[in-house]
């Protein structure tokens, strides 16, 4: 790599597809040291070429200065080698094309695949991301954070934003589709007069439907008594004209009176045969809705009609009208917005975490196990990513990137095997010498 190399020409290096370029003030910050570094290796190869040609010239007149020409010319083949090595990386040494020179844009699509393979494996291997994340305390962190009430509060908000803006981009009718088909898929896969069935056997079982039967006697006899106007309207309007009204005013009232009666005693009397009757009509009638099939079938039937009834779709119209106007408000009047309930949600949840050493432990392994699945998922695209990326981009402009940005280091590489060539040098003599 010679001194006086040069960046491309500005025209280049704006058509030039490559990844995020540098600031202008850091480009020209690294090509000032880059160019100083590259000028310190040659001038002490120079240095050590001048050294050679004296001591070579005046070796004959005074011998000792043989150690000396041995070390000044193993530092300059020292030195021209590591130039050569560094400058056949990023071009063709003095311009000619020797094999296996210029090798970053010669083979810049080669190390595009071994760069993504080289971070597919190492960086995204299970075992490392497992073992970094165990590092972390993620679960620990996140739920310090969560607590915070400026940060639970700006999740709600968020959240909310982010709703808005999902639900304008979704069409109406689609998503009352989905949730009709949602909520009728799920009622059309169960069987209704069995699960009715179920839930009559839980409310019969220790006889709770007794109680059930008190109440509905205490309302019966409370009705009668509030209604007896209306039973001797009644009895009047259906018996013949000529009965006296003094004749159905006592019927009216035996009517009353035995009602009130036989609801005082089904009340009083835990054996009385009333409630041995509704005991088998309940469990008659459970049994039914369980094994029959024409009681199960009229159930599906009725089902059917109501889940395809006008009001259904109404239903599910208004929930999604209703939710999607909820959000526009929250979203349009963010003042307005009052997110107490999802912080206290997220504060409680957090809090949890932090005062439960078990909870902790499981949302770490959640959340490590979906870090792993999604890395997993996607770790070859990441590989197969940086080596189409790095394809794409300008070979010049590639290895001049590169040498920007490691260049002055190497630069280190010409300096030292100057440096060691000449000591390795020296060494020899004297042990030529010795021998």
């Amino acid at each position: 790599m010679t001194a006086g190399s040069t960046p491309p020409p500005p025209a280049a290096r704006e058509t030039l597809t490559v990844p995020q370029p540098l600031r202008p003030e850091d480009e020209a910050l690294r090509q000032v040291r880059l160019r100083n570094m590259k000028r310190w290796a040659l001038a002490l190869l120079v240095l050590a070429t001048v050294i050679f040609i004296f001591a070579r010239l005046l070796e004959g007149r005074y011998p000792w200065l043989g150690i000396v020409r041995a070390t000044a010319e193993a530092s300059m083949i020292g030195g021209l080698a590591d130039w050569f090595a560094v400058t056949a990386l990023f071009k063709h040494p003095l311009g000619i094309p020797i094999p296996h020179t210029a090798i970053i844009p010669n083979r810049k699509d080669r190390v595009g695949l071994t760069l993504g393979a080289f971070v597919q494996k190492n960086f995204l291997h299970k075992d490392v991301i497992v073992a970094k994340l165990h590092t972390l305390n993620a679960a620990e962190r996140m739920a310090r954070w969560m607590v915070e009430p400026e940060n639970s509060r700006r999740i709600a908000r968020q959240l909310a934003k982010s709703l808005s803006a999902a639900a304008n981009v979704l069409r109406d009718d689609d998503v009352e589709q989905v949730i009709t088909k949602a909520v009728v898929g799920r009622v059309q896969k169960t069987q209704v007069a069995p699960m009715l069935g179920r839930a009559l056997s839980l409310l019969t079982a220790g006889n709770r439907h007794q109680g059930l039967l008190d109440d509905a006697i205490r309302l019966l006899a409370k009705a009668i008594t509030e209604n007896q106007d209306l039973i001797r309207e009644r009895v009047e309007k259906e018996s013949p004209w000529w009965v006296p009204g003094t004749i159905d005013d006592k019927i009216a009232a035996r009517i009353v009176s035995a009602l009130e009666r036989t609801a005082q005693a089904v009340h009083q009397d835990a054996n009385h045969p009333l409630r041995a009757r509704f005991d088998n009509a309940i469990d008659e009638f459970i049994v039914k809705l369980q094994a029959s099939p024409e009681v199960i079938l009229k159930a599906e039937q009725i089902k059917e009609d109501l889940l395809h009834a006008d009001a259904v779709r109404q239903f599910s119209a208004s929930l999604w009208s209703d939710a999607k106007a909820s959000i526009a408000r929250h979203a349009e009047d963010p003042d307005g917005f009052n997110p107490e309930t999802i912080q206290r949600g997220l504060t409680a949840f957090g809090n949890a975490i932090l005062s439960d050493a078990l909870l902790m432990e499981k949302v770490d392994a959640w959340l490590i196990e979906a870090v792993v699945a999604v890395t997993e998922r996607y770790q070859d695209e990441v590989g197969e990513l940086i080596a189409s990326t790095v394809r794409r981009w300008d070979p010049k402009a590639t290895s001049y990137r590169i040498e920007l940005a490691i260049g002055r280091d190497l630069q280190f590489i010409r300096i030292n095997g100057t440096l060691v060539g000449g000591l390795a040098g020296m060494v020899l003599y004297l042990v030529q010498r010795v021998m």
